[in-house]
């Protein structure tokens, strides 16, 4: 597959001016194309993006993460790409793991390709693996098969296959509703092994609001399992 011509690089990202030159020069390097949605960033996000090498579409205020990735991958259609890699603008997904992404989908059997941050999970904060590991646990029992990091953003999306999951969340739950919203459709899930980077940089989830709309769309996803729509 040429995967230059195939795949576009997403980066949804808000107020990450110090490192988005850096990640969109980083990721050119195996995958030229590169969309950064800005999402209604007060600093000099944009600017050095489109330094960097990237096309920046931009939201005038803040849509959240998910709006982002629905951005871009809208406009990764419309380029006419059939993939898209999804990575954060903060520094955390390392570009060297790009290939890994693209041999896990050569073969033409997988639909969703993602980080799977656990292969060494000392890297990753304390609370937020516990946290992670929490969430995966519920999400594997109800999607019906193992999804051993289900909150990584790092992941190769069949464009095709996307456009028949109906996401409608706006915030960090896209990377839940992703997965349940393809195991769903019986699309294929892959992992693969990819690094952990955390520095001192301050996560953009808010831990109270939030974990507030994650537990909500939970919330629907038990009472939709719990009492399905019925068919007259």
């Amino acid at each position: 597959m040429n995967w230059p011509a195939e795949c576009a690089v997403v980066i949804p990202c808000m107020n990450e001016a110090a490192t988005i030159g850096v990640v969109v020069e980083q990721a050119r390097r195996y995958l030229p194309q590169v969309l950064v949605v800005d999402d209604g960033s007060s600093d000099a996000t944009g600017e050095f993006a489109i330094r960097a090498g990237a096309e920046v579409i931009r939201h005038a205020v803040r849509m959240g993460k998910g709006a982002a990735i629905l951005t871009g991958c809208r406009r990764a259609t419309e380029r006419g790409f059939g993939w898209v890699l999804a990575m954060d603008g903060d520094g955390q997904h390392a570009a060297e793991d790009i290939p890994a992404f693209l041999a896990a989908a050569a073969g033409g059997h997988v639909d969703l390709v993602v980080g799977n941050r656990f292969a060494k999970p000392n890297q990753m904060p304390w609370l937020r693996r516990k946290v992670n590991r929490w969430m995966s646990r519920r999400l594997s029992k109800a999607a019906g098969m193992d999804l051993p990091d289900s909150q990584c953003g790092f992941r190769l999306i069949r464009l095709s296959a996307w456009s028949a999951v109906d996401v409608r969340t706006r915030h960090f739950e896209i990377e839940s509703e992703m997965l349940l919203g393809f195991a769903a459709r019986g699309f294929k899930i892959g992992f693969v092994p990819v690094q952990s980077i955390y520095r001192d940089e301050r996560s953009k989830i808010h831990p109270w609001r939030d974990t507030w709309r994650w537990f909500s769309w939970w919330r629907h996803v038990r009472a939709k399992a719990k009492n399905p729509p019925q068919n007259n």
